[in-house]
């Protein structure tokens, strides 16, 4: 039992050296080329002239100058008028620039409280 085992592996092992053949080398290909050197230059520079032929339409090519439809002064008037309202979006009153001047708890109440939340268990 033990030599039919070792004869189907010996076999098994031979079938696998034989069915792997190596790659032969065949050298570094050469090319053949039929164009000169200034033609292969002149389609070079004529392919990069054309710009990205895979590029999408808006993307291809240089973008046209901006043209602004209304005046410098009156978007400069616009912009100061709708600074000076706040924020917008806000949802309360206060919600627009922070105050400047201090808070009505002294600082010792406030590291108190501050305290007391950090060490209390999160829920």
């Amino acid at each position: 039992m033990k030599t039919s085992k070792i004869i189907a592996a010996a076999a098994l092992s031979l079938l696998a050296a034989v069915g792997a053949q190596a790659e032969t080398y065949e050298g570094v290909l050469t090319v053949n080329s039929v164009a000169s050197r200034a033609d292969v230059d002149a389609q070079a520079r004529a392919t990069a002239r054309a710009g990205n032929i895979y590029a999408d339409a808006a993307y291809a090519g240089v973008a046209p100058a901006l043209t602004a439809s209304t005046d410098r002064a009156l978007v400069r008037s616009q912009a100061v008028q709708t600074a000076r309202l706040g924020n917008i979006y806000g949802e309360q009153a206060s919600a627009g620039v922070l105050s400047v001047r201090g808070g009505d708890v002294d600082r010792a109440t406030a590291r108190a409280e501050a305290r007391a939340a950090s060490r209390a268990p999160i829920l």
